[in-house]
């Protein structure tokens, strides 16, 4: 099974929270899982990182495969934030990550349940 993690989770883990460590864990060493995370995602984790973290991230990312952002994502997710945008505040990344969660399969997991109100997206709360 697919397991996409949202950047937020990815971020706890590096910042520290044991709680995301342990759901990453438990992830990680389950033999049906696949750790993906979005290319919008990644893009995220990378561009809000700090300097002193630059390894551990680095490490991290090395360990999750990234989907990439195809045209079809791209059209449903457009489809996706103008329907959710207005009543959810979802933005551009969240309808790419539920899109690549819809056109190529998998869960997300994370800790804003809110941005993934879409029918047909499996969304699970990490902790």
């Amino acid at each position: 099974m697919r397991v996409l993690l949202d950047a937020d989770l990815l971020i706890w883990h590096l910042r520290g929270e044991q709680k995301a460590r342990e759901h990453l864990v438990k992830l990680a060493n389950d033999p049906d899982i696949e750790l993906w995370t979005g290319a919008m995602q990644r893009a995220e984790v990378l561009f809000f990182m700090r300097p002193h973290e630059e390894e551990q991230t680095m490490a991290l990312l090395s360990r999750i495969r990234t989907a990439p952002v195809d045209q079809p994502i791209i059209d449903e997710a457009g489809q996706l934030f103008r329907k959710w945008n207005p009543s959810h505040g979802i933005d551009p990344n969240d309808a790419i990550l539920a899109a690549t969660a819809l056109t190529k399969g998998g869960q997300i997991h994370t800790l804003n349940l809110k941005h993934y109100p879409m029918k047909g997206v499996a969304v699970i709360k990490a902790w």
